[in-house]
C-alpha cells in the first residue's frame, strides 16, 4: 500500500541528487520557511517563490515548495505582512506549506540546471567549464555467494558504481572461502543456526561518487541474498570528477550568429535575447552558464568558446567580452525554469521506485519579470 513520504524523506531524495556540500560558500539553501517533519502528498518546483506562486500553491494543495532561488536570500529585519515579502510568509506559514531552497548545489551537480541547459542546446563534448567541487571516490567491497554474483554485480552497474572514463560496469572479484555462524533469531539464506558455515564466496569490487552511496547500497541489498550482507568501504585519493559552474562543449554544426540565436531562441522557448557581438566568424564552441554569468565571461575565453550563453550581462562586463573576441547571448536568468520540468522528473522517479504516493507537479506561473516589446 502507498503512502505520503515525510518532508524529510522528500529532501533525502533531492539532497542524495544535489548534496548541499556543492554548493558555492555563502549560498542560502537549504529549508527556509515551515517544517519538514509534517507529512507531504504534493510537491510543487517552482523558479522562483513569488505571491502567484504561493497563491498557486494554496490552491492546489501543496505541502512543499522545492525553489531554485531561495526565496530568503538576504537576512530579513522584519516582516511586515503590508509588504509582498510578509504576505507570501504569512501565507506560507498560515497554510502549512514548506519552502526548500535547491540553488547552487542545483547548478553544480552532475545531471542539474547546466547540464540540461547544455542538453537543450544540443552540446556535444561537454566539460565544466569552471570547476568548484570534486567528487569524493568510493570503493565497495562485498562478499557474494558464487550463485548471486552476476546479480549483484548488475545491480551495482546499474546503480551507477564501475564508471571509470566512458566504461561503466567495471568492476572485479577474486574467490574464496567465507564462514559465520548464524545465531538464534536468524534466518540464514545458507546454513543452519548454531552451526559454522563455510560457503565459496566472491570478494566483488567497484568504485562510485560518495553522492550515489544511498541508492549503490540500497541496489546491493536488494540484489544480496544474505540478511546481513557483509561490505566494507574505503574513501580513495583517485581523482574524482570535477563539478562546478556551467559547461562548454561543441554544437553539431558550425552556426552563423544569427542561426545561433534562432537555436537558443527554440531551445528555451523565448522570444528575445540581447547579443554582445565580440567577432563575425562561425560559432562552434558554446559555454553556458545559467543565471547570472558575469563571472564567467574570462573562463569562457580561456576555454576557448565562441559564445556564451547567459544572463545578468552589465554594461562593463560587455565591453570586457567584446575587447576579448567573445560574443555572448544574453537570453535572460529565467531560463532557469527549465529546472521545474527535469527535477520534478527526478523526484517523480524516486519516489515512485519507492512506492510513495507523493505528487509532485511544476508551477505554472511565469516569473519572468521581462516583457521584450
Amino acid at each position: 500500500m502507498k503512502k505520503a513520504a515525510n518532508g524529510q524523506f522528500v529532501i533525502s531524495l533531492l539532497e542524495s541528487f544535489a548534496p548541499k556540500k556543492m554548493a558555492v560558500e555563502g549560498d542560502p539553501i537549504g529549508l527556509q520557511v515551515g517544517s519538514l517533519n509534517r507529512p507531504v502528498k504534493k510537491v510543487m518546483i517552482a523558479l522562483d517563490v513569488l505571491e502567484p506562486v504561493v497563491d498557486e500553491a494554496i490552491e492546489k494543495e501543496v505541502d512543499l515548495i522545492i525553489a531554485h532561488h531561495p526565496l530568503l536570500y538576504r537576512p530579513l529585519k522584519k516582516i511586515d505582512t503590508n509588504t509582498s515579502k510578509g504576505r507570501v510568509i504569512e501565507k506560507l506559514i498560515k497554510n502549512e506549506i514548506t519552502v526548500y531552497a535547491a540553488h547552487t548545489n542545483l547548478d553544480v551537480t552532475a545531471r542539474g540546471v547546466n547540464e540540461w541547459l547544455s542538453k537543450g542546446l544540443e552540446l556535444q563534448q561537454t566539460e565544466v567549464l569552471a570547476p568548484t567541487y570534486e567528487e569524493q571516490l568510493i570503493k565497495l567491497s562485498v562478499f557474494v555467494p558464487v550463485s548471486h554474483e552476476e546479480a549483484v554485480r548488475q545491480a551495482l552497474g546499474d546503480a551507477g558504481a564501475g564508471h571509470i572514463g566512458n566504461y561503466s560496469h567495471c568492476s572485479f572479484s577474486t574467490n574464496g572461502w567465507g564462514s559465520f555462524k548464524p545465531l538464534e533469531g536468524t534466518n540464514p539464506y545458507i546454513g543452519e543456526q548454531g552451526k559454522i558455515e563455510r560457503t565459496e564466496e566472491v570478494r566483488l569490487e567497484s568504485i562510485f561518487p560518495a553522492t550515489i552511496q544511498n541508492s549503490v547500497l540500497s541496489a546491493m541489498k536488494k540484489a544480496h541474498p544474505y540478511e546481513e550482507v557483509a561490505f566494507d568501504l574505503y574513501p580513495l585519493l583517485n581523482k574524482g570528477t570535477e563539478l562546478g559552474i556551467g559547461k562548454i562543449g561543441k554544437l553539431d554544426k558550425e552556426m552563423t550568429i544569427d542561426e545561433f540565436v534562432q537555436h537558443v531562441k527554440d531551445a528555451f522557448g523565448i522570444s528575445g535575447v540581447r547579443v554582445i557581438k565580440g567577432h563575425d566568424h562561425l560559432i562552434k564552441k558554446v559555454a553556458v552558464v545559467g543565471g547570472d554569468g558575469n563571472k564567467y565571461i574570462y573562463p569562457a575565453v580561456r576555454k576557448g568558446a565562441d559564445v556564451l550563453v547567459t544572463g545578468d550581462i552589465y554594461y562593463h562586463n560587455a565591453h570586457d567580452a567584446q575587447e576579448e573576441g567573445l560574443t555572448i547571448i544574453d537570453a535572460g536568468h529565467h531560463i532557469e525554469e527549465i529546472m521545474k520540468t527535469e527535477l520534478k522528473d527526478v523526484l517523480e522517479k524516486e519516489l515512485s521506485e519507492r512506492k510513495y504516493d507523493t505528487t509532485v507537479i511544476e508551477s505554472t506561473i511565469r516569473t519572468e519579470p521581462f516583457t521584450f516589446m
